[in-house]
């Protein structure tokens, strides 16, 4: 093993497009995919705007007997995994099962299962027992299903750690391979979108209102109001470096550096932990803040938690000393979904040269940001992706282009 760990196949689900390639082509266009909610009817709600993964049908990707087994965004996570795969050049069947491992995320996808089996229960008596053992059951399912349909039974584990929790899974996947595990399969696809999440979601104040997409979401800007929700995500492949590059495979990048903080409790009077996790992560790469050439933001779309972010950044950068952006502005807020998403576009970014812009933001003068608002060319080596969830965590991941070596394809 050599230590250093690679993203060797990726793919995605996202509201803007189905699929690397679509998804890529419409970030990279500014095209969002945030409209209004069609997977219920919202109407009678304050907030009714997400971001819908299009075109999805699980019937034309799995066999009829997992439907009744899985829910939406357990088929979706089926389906990109083998995209994934298949990106990698990875055949499981070619693979010792206990080569291979998953370490995947989820925040709130349960709550359609859970709504699901409550509605199929509610009269048997026995709907909070029910309630309970739905949602346990989920936060495995993604990674217990996707184990299941690919053999893979090496070491298997599930993040729960709000929107942060995309990073968080690829670090622990990280430290899988650095354990031995040669692949392992990591991020996450997730979801909250029917009543019941819906509901829990508005419970905080912090979805936007807005019904004009274009004006719901708005990260940096001094209109911000709220988060825009969504589905989606992105599953990638993580090998040892020296083990990928025996079978042939060629590196989108390495994971070069992780930290992650929690941030003080509320009237405690000590800083947010945001900065503290950017540094750690520099430090795990061994890089200087001069050295990283992009950041993929959080971007709450709250007055409060922007200024934070973009005081951490400002006190690691210095005032516009990086160029900043919100791809998720096209997407909504993924859960856990959504930090996973930015790790694959960061990926991509690394390889076409090339940072997505973040759209519909006016930048808030008050904050000494670059924000990038259309698509820019850059020679890109090192890019940092943040990510934060609620009551407190806090995460950070720098990601590098891959080494150019003899045999790479």
């Amino acid at each position: 093993m050599s230590g250093t760990v690679v993203v060797t196949g990726l793919s995605v689900a996202a509201p803007n497009g189905l699929g690397t390639a679509d998804y890529w082509a419409a970030t990279t266009a500014g095209h969002s995919g945030i409209g209004p909610v069609t997977r219920f009817d919202a109407s009678p709600y304050p907030a009714g705007l997400a971001g819908e993964v299009p075109g999805f049908v699980a019937e034309d990707h799995l066999p009829g007997r997992l439907l009744p087994q899985t829910d939406r965004m357990t088929r979706m996570a089926l389906v990109v995994a083998d995209w994934a795969l298949a990106d990698a050049g990875v055949r499981p069947a070619d693979l010792s099962a206990y080569d291979m491992g998953v370490a995947t995320a989820s925040s709130s996808g349960g709550f359609e299962f859970g709504q699901n089996e409550l509605r199929a229960l509610w009269s048997k008596g026995n709907q909070y027992v029910s309630a309970y053992q739905s949602f346990a059951w989920f936060y495995a399912v993604n990674t217990g299903q996707i184990s299941i349909r690919n053999g893979m039974k090496g070491p298997g584990s599930v993040v729960v750690s709000d929107q942060a929790g995309g990073l968080d899974a690829l670090a622990q996947a990280r430290r899988q391979v650095r354990k031995g595990t040669p692949l392992v399969l990591s991020g996450a696809i997730d979801a909250s979108l029917c009543p019941w999440g819906w509901v829990a979601q508005m419970s905080d104040g912090r979805l936007s209102t807005t019904r004009d997409p274009e004006r719901a979401y708005l990260p940096f800007d001094a209109a911000a109001h709220g988060y825009v929700p969504g589905e989606g995500g992105a599953l990638l492949v993580v090998e040892d470096e020296e083990a990928a590059h025996r079978r042939g495979a060629r590196s989108l990048g390495e994971i070069a550096g992780y930290g992650a903080t929690f941030d003080p409790a509320p009237g405690s009077g000590r800083p947010p932990a945001l900065r503290a996790a950017i540094e750690t992560a520099l430090r795990d790469a061994d890089v200087a803040a001069a050295d990283v050439d992009a950041v993929f933001a959080d971007g709450a779309g709250l007055p409060e938690p922007d200024r934070a972010e973009a005081r951490a950044l400002t006190e690691v950068f210095g005032p516009r000393g990086v160029p900043v952006t919100v791809p998720k502005t096209m997407t909504g807020r993924l859960h856990s979904g959504a930090a996973a998403l930015d790790v694959a576009g960061a990926l991509l970014a690394l390889r076409d040269g090339l940072i997505p812009p973040t759209v519909n933001v006016t930048r808030d003068p008050e904050l000494p940001l670059d924000l990038v608002q259309t698509a820019r060319p850059a020679r890109l080596g090192t890019v940092l992706v943040l990510a934060r969830g609620r009551h407190g965590f806090n995460s950070a991941m720098v990601l590098r282009a891959p080494r150019t070596r003899q045999g790479d394809i």
